[in-house]
């Protein structure tokens, strides 16, 4: 009986030791991958007939979800949102509050998370499927660089496209915002939308347009490394497209994290101490 704890034991932290290698390697495997596509994407031309379709399928495909999405974000939280105020009859001040909120925070996030489900997960597929089905093997015989014919374009469009995507759903959400407020709860709307508009600022929207190029970035390179290793069968194509989507989501999250501690310290290293905002 003594020697079964100590086998368990053993058994632990080998299964710990091993997630730890395999965490450490495809750490690296992926900062391999990211390298090669800023490689590709600063010393050649793209091919031609690749960047086009992708700008189609990521931009102009993905505009209905985007304006639905952002239009009941606004909605939601105007209506959460208005109790408490009413409570404290500061229902004007609702434009201040959602719009901002939306601008920096909401709008980004959830277009971009939006876009992990419905780009990031299509692109691990389509990837995959190809791998597996050795077209990527191919494209090599025939002299086409595989890792800048299939992963460059979709970098370039999603990082293009994302911010572009957050201003719809912004746009949509500070508009649904404003009819639940002014038709539903019957918020003035000259006030509502004063306030909306001596509380945003253009560092609000800097923000709201410099978070979505990292969150783009991360949306690509992510679901095309998944992707490219796809491991062989209907399932690998399958985990391929779930894991794209999970670890998307999450590099969303932590990206969100660490760049508005890094936007705030910018904005009060810069005005420390008036408080005030950038613009």
């Amino acid at each position: 009986m003594p020697p079964a704890p100590r086998a368990t034991a053993a058994t632990i932290v080998t299964a710990l030791g091993d997630t730890v290698f395999e965490i450490i390697d495809a750490t690296g495997d992926l900062a391999l991958f990211t390298l090669l596509t800023f490689i590709g994407l600063l010393r050649r031309k793209l091919y031609p007939g690749t960047l086009l379709p992708n700008l189609y399928s990521i931009g102009v495909r993905s505009v209905p979800v985007i304006a639905i999405t952002g239009s009941f974000i606004g909605m939601v939280l105007a209506v959460q949102s208005y109790d408490q105020f009413h409570k404290m009859g500061l229902s004007t001040q609702l434009g201040s509050v959602v719009n901002e909120t939306i601008i920096t925070e909401l709008g980004p996030v959830l277009a971009a998370t939006m876009l992990a489900g419905r780009i990031g997960s299509a692109m691990a597929a389509e990837l995959a499927t190809m791998r597996i089905n050795e077209q990527v093997d191919a494209l090599s015989v025939l002299g086409v660089n595989p890792h800048h014919y299939l992963v460059v374009p979709r970098f370039i469009a999603c990082v293009a496209l994302i911010p572009v995507l957050t201003v719809l759903a912004d746009f949509m959400g500070v508009m649904g915002g404003g009819l639940v407020c002014i038709r539903i709860y019957h918020v003035p709307g000259h006030h509502y939308w004063e306030h909306a508009r001596g509380f945003i600022r253009a560092w609000d929207l800097f923000v709201s347009l410099f978070k979505p190029i990292f969150f783009g970035s991360a949306i690509a390179l992510i679901s095309c490394y998944q992707g490219f290793r796809s491991p062989a069968g209907a399932e690998g194509v399958g985990r391929a497209s779930t894991d794209a989507f999970v670890r998307s989501f999450i590099a969303i999250l932590v990206l969100d994290l660490f760049l508005n501690l890094l936007l705030n310290s910018f904005h009060e290293a810069v005005w420390p101490s008036s408080g005030m905002r950038a613009f």
